[in-house]
Formats: C-alpha cells, sequence, structure tokens
C-alpha cells in the first residue's frame, strides 16, 4: 500500500475511476453540468488551499525558519506551490465561467441581477483575486524569489507587494466563499 500511496499519478487515476463509478453507478449518469461544478469546486480547492497556506502556514512560519534552511522553501516548495496557486486560479475561473454560461445565468450574475447577485458578488470577488494571483502576485513572487533577475532592494519591495496582494486575497476570500456557498445552498 504504501508503495501506491506514494505515488501521487496513481492516487489521482484511482480517485478519477472512483468518481466514474460513482457517476455511471450511483448517480445515474454523465451530467456536464455537474462534472464541470466538480472540476470547479477541485479547482477552486487547489487555488484557496494554496492561498490559505501562503498566509496561514509559510508566511507565519518563515521568520522562524533558520536562515540556511529558507533556500529550501524559497528554491523548492513555493516555486511549485506557486504554479499550482496561479493555475489553481485560472482553472477555477475558466470552470465558475463555464457553469455560469451552461446554466444560462452569466449575464444575470455578472449585472448583478436577482436571483443571481450573491453568486455574481462571488464571481467578481473571484476575478479580482484571480487577476491578482495572474498580474501582481506572480510577477512579485517571480522578483522575490530570484526567479527573475532583481536587486536586493527590488526583492525585498517585492516580497511586501506580494504579501499584502496575498492578504487581500485572503479578506476578498471570505466574502467569496461565502457568496458561492450561499447562492447554491441557500
Amino acid at each position: 500500500m504504501a508503495k501506491f500511496f506514494g505515488n501521487l499519478n496513481a492516487v489521482l487515476v484511482a480517485g478519477v475511476v472512483l468518481m466514474l463509478a460513482v457517476i455511471f453507478g450511483a448517480a445515474g449518469g454523465y451530467n456536464g453540468t455537474q462534472l464541470l461544478r466538480w472540476a470547479h469546486v477541485i479547482s477552486g480547492i487547489m487555488w484557496i488551499g494554496h492561498l490559505y497556506y501562503f498566509n496561514f502556514t509559510q508566511m507565519t512560519a518563515m521568520p522562524k525558519i533558520p536562515a540556511e534552511l529558507k533556500p529550501g522553501v524559497s528554491k523548492f516548495i513555493a516555486p511549485e506551490a506557486l504554479f499550482w496557486f496561479r493555475w489553481g486560479a485560472a482553472a477555477t475561473v475558466a470552470t465558475g465561467l463555464a457553469v455560469a454560461i451552461m446554466a444560462g445565468y452569466a449575464h444575470q450574475a455578472f449585472t448583478l441581477q436577482e436571483p443571481y447577485r450573491l453568486i455574481g458578488i462571488g464571481m467578481w470577488l473571484a476575478l479580482i483575486m484571480a487577476f491578482n494571483v495572474w498580474f501582481v502576485i506572480w510577477p512579485a513572487q517571480q522578483k522575490a524569489l530570484g526567479l527573475v533577475e532583481a536587486d536586493d532592494a527590488t526583492k525585498a519591495a517585492s516580497a511586501t507587494r506580494a504579501m499584502m496582494f496575498s492578504r487581500t486575497n485572503t479578506l476578498l476570500s471570505i466574502a467569496m466563499l461565502y457568496c458561492m456557498i450561499a447562492a447554491n445552498h441557500g
């Protein structure tokens, strides 16, 4: 069992096989909108899970990590986590928009019309957050982590900028998640 669970790809394939068994066994068959919603939730967990990891774990732990160990985080863990963070954001937005379009409420949600006002507010908050990820946090983190050329002053300023916008996204995520859940589950 350790060999199986030690292989992430095998676990993911088994998870998809289990999901397909549920879809075609217990759920009564394939439903494209349900599958998109599932992809939206999985992507959202990847995105917001990483956002919370950065804010609640990495940022609070980094000051306590000895200087000689910090490169392990900044050179290996952070770039990998940022990959899944930003692509989780992109996939969440893409699948969320696809769900809204397929379900026929995209226009009403974006224009904040009832009964889609809550989901619309959540969508706008998520779009602001995704913009922050791709156009503020990621470029700043590239400099702060030394993934692109930057002097020490620019690295420090970029780290602060990334932190501020990451905390902004954490702030926005609280209301965004409420809107998404309340709109779909009353």
